[in-house]
């Protein structure tokens, strides 16, 4: 209300201005309220209307948008507007050339093929849309005061929604309940990002104590979060209630749409995002759109079609304004008089032909090339889909086209940049050998058994391939296959939201846990350790039995004891049972349900590190652990001493006195990276089990001692830049607190303090040595240390952190900071090393690629031992190795300058200033290099002298990059040497440089679908990667260079332009209009669109044997820019010949000029089909059929139209032409004649280069092979 005296018009705009103000600020949040309050609301006052529903509309159009949209689209295109132009131009009287309507024909037609191929596409989009948006999901009503069924698409933000097991969230939905007794959710994501394990999720720590279930119509929360956004990994707001509390909400607490409920009985949310706002939508892209290297060179030439039309065409122009200069006022009989009755200048009259002119040469341009172009990359995209040998059986996968526009580019590729982790290796991880305390434990037996996996493998695929079943990785109970039919059928009625092929792929893998094969889980113990473990069990309990304190423990034995302990809980592993959901045991007690309720409301709350995804490559999602503040809150509480009873008792309180019963199945590990799994499955080999975790608490059973609760405190998660994970924990056995700490052996030495007593320095040596060692062996090592914190220091460091985790500048660092400090002056307890195998094939696929001429780099976040000896294994290494590694920054540039001269062998100023075809030798190198040396590399003084490094050696490793890392070297390749790069990776870390090389290749391994989802092709195996490249690749490359320059030829036998000189350049023509129209559009079209998808230049068979061939498409060799001059100069020559002898055969006769126009267009037609023969290596049956199809294609519609049509272009009349042609003699032996003198020199032409070929073939092979010379040996080495 305005205050007294003031005008209320000034009030209301000071209102207006003040609601403008506010305005930038209300579009940073998003304000949620709860729907049931607004039921019998108008809709303008629902404060959530103005947000998007949960119809899902993929289509582009609609009945009434599809014409004018679809139009406006193709008119993008260039050439399009031209065709358009040119037909628009023949309704203009003066300068028209054909019938106006006839015209208009071959632009239709080209319009309606690419609309109809359109609105299919958007059809078949339609029909998904309409199967997504009327699945069942039940929504709160208040009006019934109960749960009820309503269609995804009936959703809107602010609902409340009841999921049940198996069940697809329909939107983003913020979890308030669930039926789990910890307040936990568990979800699968596997239709969203390929991980088939389990996710837990939290509900919101307010709606914690709920000791009944949750009743919307309670609900009095407003809840501000952050826009719509695509980030998966991250969520952020609050909930205000109405004592004016809030509380935080993190992505923990959000379910997204696409995500699949298990082993959770039920669960309630409140829709936050729905439609096209949620995450899922956000992230779908669809396929990629690029243009291909082949068609920027045609675009090039198509230019040259048009300067070529323009010079004929004034050519023309400037004759017929000579020819009517010669007649001076003595106007021609033939003279066209103006619109008004007037004679025209030569001038006008030459201006005006110049435009008919234009009408007329229209067919130079290649009207109908980009359509088929489209048509055959589609029919290319349709067999390599088809071919099995790219196909998994494993995954049940096969190739993915995602860009459906670059398929000629695979076989030009001349830079190869891989990942090494799930990309040459299996990224199974398999626990190998470990150190603890400086002793080595080498576990022989376990390597006796992972070799014995190999070879069962190759005989498991042999069976596989005659039974034709899909290989189990693990053994089911009849529960669990109960279980996968449920998981199955879920995934199934989910797949209609994403990609088909993604889903069936997300489908078979869901039918066992990840990391969970044989090979992965049955470890071998070492004698050795296992008897030191349980001798170390023994004695505790001993200890335990005569209640002697911990600290009288060897110190040998608590390290590894301590040792264990921190592989089975420093880690995100969900547990589960096989034969049931992971559903804990309900207590019977009402007053033990409030306690363990009321001790996890104190202690759980968000993850209080939240690392980006993009970023990490191993366990970035992090488990929900109890917030500083809660924790805080815990520590100053005062609690009594333990004693050893508690410590040691066998029971938990939180299981309710029953133990586990083994006969209920083995517990069933969802790990989120195979090196988790891998740790675990090693510690329960040694009988220290995880069995249990909480929120608050992770549970582990040892020998002799029973299960122990461990209270946990806080979890630091894994993140790329830390390289490390960390969990704060109370131990069960001291009271203390304790820090266990995994990570890369480098991370974790920084972070070791060298302690006073030797026996901690030997200790540290040892490991060090042995750590050397197992990345020598190829294995990837893992640090373990651990740290004791009194009450004081934990508390200090806490209320640091919770500073950190409140403050809203820069607040990712300052929490890295606050985990820093904590991870410092830790133990050693040892170091473990895990073996990644390489995929099968993957040396011979390596060895087959550089064969070909292809320069491979490796990529990887690896350590240079373990890197390089994977790279010996691959045999990507074979020959000596040039080492740029240092360690200080400093050293870097004064290291790359002093040790460049033995490279100086080659201008090295300006590597971008010659081609990659340029001849430069390659020598017998292997480039090493690490992340740090790396980053000095890629400065802008020193990229040049780096590149002349690298492209002078046959191989190139860059060891510990970063993904930044990964996509400039990516770019600088590209960018400075102008060659064509792949990049191929199956990580989240890999999408930057996969989305960065001309085309992108995702594995759809271990790791997710992160990669394939920014890839424009995506590979089950990396050895599939040989024949995508040397065989389809090869096949596109040769079909549509070999299709493009045929059509420009095709489209450049212009016979109209000789007869010109004839006519005075008039424009007139001796072919009937109908025949000129639909010759390139109809009657010559069939046959290249078959040779286009189906020719082969060599079998299959024979690109896999010679690599070399493969040089044949880096060099361009099937389309250069003399090729396609050389192919218009055979066109107009043979324009001539088609022209001229039967201009000579019917010369001094009376026929008339469609008489002998006729015969010319069926000579030219059988010419341009002979001359594709000859082009033609493979003929197949559709060859033949639709060369026969054309021909009889041409004489039914000639017949049929001078049959029926005998004043259709009047004053001409070719009435009965084409039936007495038929009758001539003189006709039958034109057909022969003329398509031999016209194809003669051509048909010579390919003989002589064929002989050629045979005969220095086999020199060529050789040299392609890459034989170089030999070169001093050295070692280079920057230290």
């Amino acid at each position: 209300m305005a205050r007294e005296g003031e005008d209320p018009g000034m009030a209301k705009a000071s209102k207006v201005k003040r609601q403008r103000k506010k305005k930038p600020k209300e579009n940073k949040t998003r304000t949620v309220h709860a729907n049931i309050l607004y039921d019998n609301a108008k809709g303008e006052e629902n404060p959530n209307r103005n947000y998007a529903n949960n119809k899902i509309k993929t289509t582009k159009y609609t009945v009434l948008s599809f014409l004018p949209k679809n139009l406006f689209e193709q008119f993008h295109r260039f050439a399009n507007v031209y065709f358009v132009f040119i037909a628009l131009l023949n309704f203009v009287p003066v300068v028209n050339a054909f019938q106006p309507e006839l015209a208009l024909a071959p632009v239709v037609f080209i319009l309606s093929v690419t609309a109809i191929k359109d609105l299919w596409e958007d059809y078949r989009r339609h029909r998904s849309d309409q199967e997504i948006n009327h699945m069942d999901c039940l929504v709160y009503s208040r009006a019934e005061r109960r749960y009820v069924e309503r269609y995804w698409k009936e959703v809107r933000v602010g609902d409340f929604i009841r999921l049940r097991c198996n069940e697809i969230l329909p939107a983003d939905v913020l979890l308030l309940s669930s039926s789990d007794p910890d307040r936990l959710c568990h979800i699968e994501t596997a239709t969203l990002d390929g991980e088939t394990n389990l996710k837990q999720r939290q509900v919101v720590r307010s709606f914690f104590d709920l000791d009944c279930d949750f009743d919307p119509l309670k609900y009095n929360g407003i809840i501000e979060c952050e826009k719509p956004n695509n980030d998966l990994n991250r969520f952020r707001g609050y909930i205000i209630h109405q004592s004016g509390r809030r509380d935080a909400l993190y992505k923990e607490n959000l379910l997204l749409r696409g995500c699949t409920i298990r082993n959770t009985e039920e669960a309630v949310g409140i829709v936050i995002y729905a439609g096209h706002e949620t995450k899922a939508m956000l992230n779908n892209n669809g396929p990629r759109y690029k243009r291909s290297k082949l068609e920027r060179q045609m675009n090039v030439h198509v230019f040259w079609c048009v300067i070529i039309l323009l010079v004929m065409c004034l050519f023309a122009a400037v004759g017929h304004g000579l020819w009517m200069f010669q007649y001076g006022d003595k106007r021609p009989v033939f003279d066209v008089l103006s619109p008004e009755g007037t004679d025209l200048s030569p001038i006008m009259s030459a201006i005006y032909l110049f435009l008919t002119m234009i009408i007329v040469f229209q067919v130079l341009i290649p009207i109908s090339l980009f359509v088929s172009i489209e048509i055959v990359k589609i029919c290319q995209v349709y067999f390599i889909h088809q071919d099995m040998d790219l196909y998994d059986e494993e995954t049940d996968s096969h190739l993915q086209c995602r860009a459906l526009n670059i398929t000629e580019d695979l076989g030009q590729m001349q830079y190869i940049f891989s990942d090494k982790t799930g990309t040459l290796t299996e990224n199974k991880m398999v626990f190998r050998r470990c150190t603890v305390a400086g002793v080595e434990y080498s576990h022989d037996a376990n390597a006796r058994r992972l070799a014995m996996y190999q070879e069962m493998d190759s005989e498991e695929e042999d069976c596989t391939s005659h039974s034709g079943t899909l290989p189990r990785r693990d053994s089911v109970t009849s529960h669990q296959s109960a279980r996968v039919v449920l998981r199955s059928q879920s995934t199934k009625s989910h797949r209609r939201t994403g990609s088909r092929a993604e889903a069936k792929r997300a489908s078979i893998l869901s039918k066992h846990t990840a990391f969970s094969s044989p090979m992965e889980k049955d470890i071998t113990p070492d004698p050795q350790l296992l008897d030191k473990v349980n001798e170390c069990s023994s004695q505790m309990d001993f200890m335990r039995f005569h209640s002697q304190p911990m600290s009288q423990l060897p110190s040998d034995l608590a390290d590894i004891i301590d040792f264990f302990i921190a592989l089975t809980i420093c880690n995100t592993v969900v547990v589960s049972s096989p034969n049931q959901p992971r559903q804990k045991v309900k207590l019977t007690s009402t007053k033990s349900i409030q306690s363990n309720l009321l001790r996890v409301n104190k202690g759980s709350s968000s993850s209080s590190l939240i690392t980006n995804r993009s970023s990490n490559r191993g366990c970035s999602s992090l488990l929900s652990s109890p917030s500083a503040e809660s924790t805080l809150t815990k520590l100053d509480e005062e609690q009594p001493p333990r004693g050893l009873e508690h410590s040691f008792g066998p029971v938990p309180p939180c299981y309710n006195g029953k133990a586990w019963n083994l006969e209920d199945g083995e517990l069933r590990y969802e790990a989120e990276s195979p090196d988790e799994a891998a740790l675990v499955y090693a510690a329960r080999a040694y009988k220290c089990s995880l069995v249990g975790r909480l929120p608050d608490q992770v549970t582990v059973e040892l020998p002799h001692l029973g299960k122990l609760s461990f209270e946990l405190l806080h979890t630091l998660g894994f993140d790329s830049t830390r390289k490390r994970m960390s969990v704060v924990v109370r131990h069960p056995l001291t009271d203390q607190i304790t820090v266990y700490t995994k990570g890369s052996g480098t991370t974790c030495a920084n972070s070791l303090k060298i302690f006073i007593l030797v026996s901690f320095i030997k200790i540290v040596s040892r490991t060090q040595n042995y750590l050397n060692l197992y990345a020598a062996d190829g294995l990837r090592t893992l640090c373990i240390a651990k740290k004791i914190l009194s009450k004081e220091q934990y508390a200090c460091w806490l209320q640091h952190h919770l500073q950190a985790e409140t403050a809203i500048q820069g607040r990712e660092e300052l929490l890295f900071d606050s985990a820093l400090r904590l991870e410092t002056n830790l133990q050693l307890l040892g170091a473990t090393g895990i073996e990644d195998r390489l995929q099968d094939g993957v040396p011979e696929t390596i060895a087959s690629l550089r064969m070909a001429g292809l320069q491979i780099w490796v990529l990887t976040g690896d350590k240079q031992e373990t890197a390089v000896n994977i790279a010996y294994a691959c045999k990507l290494l074979h020959y000596i190795q040039a080492k740029f590694l240092c360690s200080s920054t400093d050293q870097a540039a004064k290291a790359f300058h002093s040790n460049f001269a033995p490279f100086e062998i080659y201008p090295s100023s300006s590597p971008s200033s010659s081609s990659h075809t340029t001849p430069f030798t390659v020598l017998r190198l292997g480039l090493v290099i690490d992340g740090r040396t790396l980053a000095y590399a890629l400065d802008k003084s020193l990229e040049d002298k780096f590149l002349a490094v690298a492209r002078s050696c046959r191989s190139v490793l860059c060891c510990r990059s970063t993904p930044l890392q990964k996509s400039m070297v990516v770019k600088l390749v590209r960018n400075k040497l102008k060659v064509m790069t792949l990049a191929i990776g199956d990580g989240a870390n890999d999408v930057s440089m996969i989305q960065v090389a001309d085309v992108g290749v995702g594995i759809s391994g271990q790791e997710g679908m992160q990669a394939v989802m920014a890839s424009d092709f995506a590979l089950p195996r990396f050895r599939y990667l040989q024949k995508l490249l040397l065989v389809h690749g090869h096949w596109c490359y040769s079909r549509l260079a070999n299709m493009i320059l045929y059509f420009f030829y095709k489209n450049a036998v212009t016979l109209i332009f000789w007869y010109q000189f004839y006519c005075g350049f008039s424009g007139s023509a001796m072919i009937d209009q109908w025949y000129l129209i639909f010759f390139n559009l109809m009657f010559s079209a069939f046959p290249q669109l078959i040779t286009g998808t189906l020719d082969k230049d060599v079998s299959a068979e024979t690109l896999q044997q010679l690599p070399q061939l493969y040089v044949n498409g880096q060099n361009s060799e099937e389309y250069k820019p003399y090729m396609f001059w050389m192919n218009m100069i055979d066109a107009f020559y043979q324009s001539l010949v088609c022209f001229f002898i039967p201009y000579f055969a019917y010369a001094d006769s009376d026929v008339d000029l469609f008489t002998w126009g006729t015969p010319i267009t069926t000579l030219a037609l059988f010419t341009i089909l002979v001359h594709l023969g000859i082009e033609t290596k493979t003929w197949t049956w559709m060859n033949w059929l639709s060369i026969a199809f054309s021909t009889a294609l041409f004489f039914t519609v000639a017949l049929c139209y001078n049959a029926s049509c005998p004043t259709c272009y009047t004053p001409s009349n070719p009435y009965w032409t084409m039936q007495r042609l038929l009758q001539d003699p003189l006709f039958y032996l034109l057909c022969v004649i003329t398509p031999v003198a016209a194809l003669l020199p051509r048909y010579t032409v390919v003989n002589l280069c064929l002989t050629e070929y045979k005969g220095g073939g086999k020199l060529d092979f050789e040299k392609w092979g890459g034989h170089f010379p030999p070169v001093p040996s050295g070692n280079y080495t920057l230290d």
